[in-house]
């Protein structure tokens, strides 16, 4: 087996390139001469610090003389980067590469570049998410992973807290990242149905251990390099580097990223300001500004998403979440039994009850959400209606005046960091 972990790091350390080099370099010993190497990368919506690792990856990996190089983007359904963004997430440019061959797009809903790698049975789902879920599903991956391909997957990727699978990174970059609609719209779903409150932020979830499963199918050898990174004025900070199993190395990572991306605010506000930070330039990916931030908004509170250089809801699923708008998971449950197009697009069901995050009972005895939702951006007044979002255009939002009331936090770079009310007990 090729994985032994290696790596380093806390929330107080900042690796130097020379540090990730040292860690990559013990990783790879055991990559065989003239291996056939994929690696599976995020797209432009991650922050992080592939463009540095890439070309560290790539240069290691000719001394041990792998023979190729090719790279996978995990976009789950994320439309696909331009050629000026590939280049700019590898680093190319910056400094030599060899090897690199090819750059895949992942299209998840190309039946044609898929593979079935087997299936995971109903008692098995059953088992895993215990009991929220008990559907047999196909384990479909994009067929670059297909049996006979490489002889090595390298999975490159950051960890953060995640609305889906607790913390971002490992498997996940698996299932969704490249994975085709069945396990895509199951892993959604299963993650609202756990409930955000109880998924984002913890490593040990329903959602983790169906895609963990799956990631067994995948054929080949698979070494993570999984990192831990923040960003401040003076650029990207890698905290943590560790290299190994897809289990051990997220597992690893997730206990220094709950240390730098988790704030506690020790109590509620009545109204938080949430600047989007703007790797988001869609809500489809910019929910994360409620995701991250409404367990510190009080019941009857309101969430200002700031953002004006948000353009659309989503390019790929706008029409559906237009459609059906965002609401608590007790309506998006009612909605998906009365509706065979959501239940054929459960990730969309899931988006709409993530985006409104929680819901309360009102005086009438009827779920409403438990926090309103105010959008500031490019998207229009009509959109937002049909999204069931409040609208505000951006130039009426005072944040100044926000940052000096005491009922109101403003958030900068909203959707970076998880903030709670404060640490959960032993």
């Amino acid at each position: 087996m090729i994985p032994t972990l290696a790596g380093a790091g806390s929330s107080s350390t900042v690796l130097t390139p020379a540090d990730l080099r040292r860690i990559v370099r013990d990783a790879i010993r055991n990559v065989p001469p003239r291996a056939r190497v994929l690696a599976v990368i995020p797209d432009r919506t991650r922050d992080d610090n592939t463009d540095v690792l890439f070309p560290i990856i790539s240069q290691e990996l000719a001394v041990v003389g792998a023979s190729r190089f090719d790279a996978l983007v995990a976009q789950g359904t994320h439309p696909p980067m331009t050629n000026a963004e590939k280049r700019a997430k590898i680093g190319a440019g910056h400094s030599p590469m060899p090897l690199v061959g090819e750059f895949f797009d992942h299209h998840w809903d190309r039946p044609s570049e898929l593979i079935t790698l087997g299936t995971l049975s109903g008692a098995d789902v059953s088992s895993l998410t215990g009991g929220l879920m008990n559907r047999e599903v196909p384990v479909q991956l994009n067929a670059h992973l297909a049996p006979g391909q490489y002889d090595v997957v390298f999975v490159i990727g950051a960890t953060v807290p995640h609305e889906v699978a607790g913390f971002a990174g490992g498997a996940k970059y698996f299932f969704p990242g490249v994975a085709g609609p069945e396990l895509t719209h199951l892993t959604h779903w299963l993650g609202a149905l756990a409930t955000i409150e109880r998924v984002i932020g913890r490593i040990e979830t329903p959602t983790r251990r169906v895609i963990e499963a799956a990631a067994d199918r995948v054929p080949a050898p698979v070494l993570a390099f999984t990192s831990v990174s923040t960003r401040n004025d003076a650029g990207l900070r890698t905290h943590a580097l560790f290299a190994g199993d897809l289990r051990e190395t997220v597992r690893s990572a997730a206990e220094v990223s709950s240390r730098v991306h988790v704030r506690y605010t020790g109590r509620r506000y009545r109204r938080v300001v949430a600047l989007l930070d703007e790797h988001y330039d869609e809500l489809w990916v910019g929910g994360k500004a409620s995701y991250k931030v409404g367990g510190i908004i009080e019941d009857g509170g309101e969430l200002v998403i700031y953002a004006p250089h948000l353009t659309g809801i989503s390019t790929t699923h706008g029409r559906l979440i237009e459609k059906y708008g965002y609401a608590p998971l007790e309506q998006v449950r009612e909605m998906v039994e009365q509706s065979d197009e959501l239940q054929a697009n459960l990730c969309v069901a899931a988006h709409l009850a993530h985006v409104s995050y929680a819901g309360r009972m009102s005086e009438e005895g009827h779920i409403e959400p438990r926090y309103r939702i105010t959008l500031a951006s490019a998207v229009s007044e009509d959109v937002c209606r049909r999204v069931k979002l409040a609208f505000q255009r951006c130039e009426s939002v005072d944040i100044e005046a926000a940052r000096r009331d005491p009922d109101t936090l403003v958030v900068d770079h909203a959707g970076r960091d998880l903030y709670l009310v404060e640490p959960e007990q032993p």
